[in-house]
């Protein structure tokens, strides 16, 4: 059994030295058996922007954690050589593999469009957290692409008022296009769109090309608020019981915005609820 860190733990843990001390603690049971199911459980890099990627990659680590979709601040596009053999090389070193990357514009403009594909595969990058706009040419283009690089698009949802509000708003852009192109699906933004996560797996299915787990409240009045998984509406367990089902081989990524300065805590206990929750996954 999985001996969880305690939050004064992470609290007293802020040098990378009691990181370390941590992460020796969660990997010798990490080891034993696989507590996500098979599914490739990692971090939204941006719920660590407050660290210097070395930090982040380590705190990672210290979860037990060794995937990441990495926002840019941490892993900076470029396309000459160096620059791509110096990013993988800091990732190699800290034992994270990185499977996506985003959340990324795309629009008309072939160039750029190219430019973040060309990254992507020379990272390794199985599929690109999308915001593209949801016009046919963009979407031709994004067709063209994503075939020629083997690249997938992960339509990023934003909860509310966002272009991509709705599971329908997703269904839309897809339907018809090349079978590379879906959906990231954001469990917090669709449950502050009173729309069901797990919905959106089943109902998106083969096109889910990225998932960010992340909790949110219903509150009296309408208003809604992140919570630390288990605290609020998301159903986890149903949640990774679709991801099986589906045979998912993409990123499981937490993402936890709140906390900037100190969020180890918050999101250990994230992922201890998400292991309880598999746990329950026969």
């Amino acid at each position: 059994m999985t001996q969880p860190l305690n939050r004064r733990d992470f609290l007293q843990a802020g040098a990378m030295g009691a990181a370390a001390l941590a992460f020796s603690r969660v990997s010798a049971a990490v080891d034993v058996k696989d507590p996500y199911l098979g599914l490739k459980m990692g971090l939204q890099s941006y719920s660590l922007r407050e660290f210097k990627v070395e930090e982040a990659l380590q705190q990672t680590r210290t979860l037990g954690l060794k995937y990441w979709e990495a926002y840019p601040n941490h892993v900076p596009m470029g396309s000459l050589p160096k620059h791509i053999e110096t990013q993988k090389e800091t990732l190699a070193k800290a034992g994270v593999t990185l499977i996506s990357y985003g959340v990324l514009p795309f629009d008309t403009n072939e160039n750029a469009a190219r430019e973040r594909f060309e990254f992507a595969k020379a990272m390794g990058i199985k599929s690109i957290s999308a915001d593209p706009n949801p016009d046919n040419a963009t979407f031709d283009l994004l067709d063209k692409l994503v075939a020629e690089y083997d690249v997938a698009i992960a339509i990023h949802n934003h909860g509310p008022g966002h272009r991509y509000n709705k599971i329908s708003d997703v269904e839309k852009v897809v339907k018809d296009r090349h079978a590379k192109i879906g959906a990231c699906v954001d469990t917090g933004h669709f449950l502050r769109s009173d729309e069901d996560p797990v919905d959106a797996v089943h109902r998106l299915g083969a096109r889910v090309f990225g998932v960010h787990l992340k909790d949110v409240k219903s509150l009296p009045g309408g208003q809604k608020q992140f919570k630390i998984a288990g605290e609020g509406d998301l159903k986890v367990t149903e949640l990774l019981k679709a991801l099986k089902g589906l045979k998912y081989q993409y990123l499981v990524a937490v993402e936890y915005e709140e906390n900037a300065k100190n969020p180890l805590a918050d999101i250990d206990a994230c992922l201890r609820h998400v292991r309880e929750c598999a746990a329950k996954v026969s």
